[in-house]
């Protein structure tokens, strides 16, 4: 007989997914480039080995005071339980410029390293780096041998990553904070714009752009 179905644990914070932007698009063509290589090699190309030298800075930058909950293929999702004063005021904008600047340094080492000029090879420049940033509540639920989130706020934040950011900020690097983050957290506004985020299924989304590049 099966076990009765846990009800979780229910926890509050902040809820934050870093989001490596252009990945897909320059692994595509590096494929599509160097397809006879790739296909003939005992070992993947470098370039397959980026993604996860990235994620290992971006996760080194943010734990502690976040922690990991899972990787989303280009992405890290991370969450840190109320409270949360190493994220209060400005911290969570330093937090937030601190990994940025790791992820350029990273990339800016991998772009040394980089022995192949072809146009595909090339675009590794263009890879960026966007966060969402949330405050609320989620369930956890042990499957298996993994720990899911579940909850309103988790697909919030999640919907975020899609957003109309770039509207105001153009193409640089940004991290979209949630009004409810920076109510929750005491984030100064100054310098920040503030624009509403709408979603199928969900009431809007008020949050505050800043511009990281």
């Amino acid at each position: 007989m099966s076990a009765p179905p846990s009800r979780g644990t229910q926890l509050q914070g902040v809820l934050a997914l870093a989001d490596i932007s252009g990945y897909t698009g320059f692994l595509q063509g590096v494929s599509d480039a160097h397809h006879d290589i790739i296909v003939e090699a005992d070992e993947p190309p470098v370039a397959y080995a980026l993604i996860s030298s990235l994620l290992d800075t971006l996760v080194t930058a943010v734990v502690p005071p976040f922690r990991l909950v899972k990787f989303e293929g280009d992405a890290l999702f991370v969450v840190a339980d109320d409270p949360v004063i190493s994220l209060r005021g400005d911290r969570l904008l330093d937090c937030l410029r601190g990994c940025y600047a790791a992820f350029v340094e990273q990339l800016g080492l991998a772009r040394t390293q980089w022995t192949c000029a072809c146009d595909a090879c090339a675009r590794v420049s263009s890879l960026g780096l966007k966060f969402v940033v949330h405050h609320g509540g989620w369930v956890t639920q042990r499957i298996v041998d993994h720990v899911e989130l579940a909850g309103k706020d988790v697909i919030v934040v999640h919907r975020l990553l899609k957003n109309h950011a770039r509207d105001v900020v153009g193409q640089g690097p940004y991290a979209v904070i949630s009004d409810a983050a920076i109510d929750a957290l005491g984030v100064p506004s100054v310098g920040l714009i503030p624009i509403t985020e709408t979603y199928e299924d969900l009431p809007p989304v008020p949050v505050h752009v800043l511009a990281l590049g």
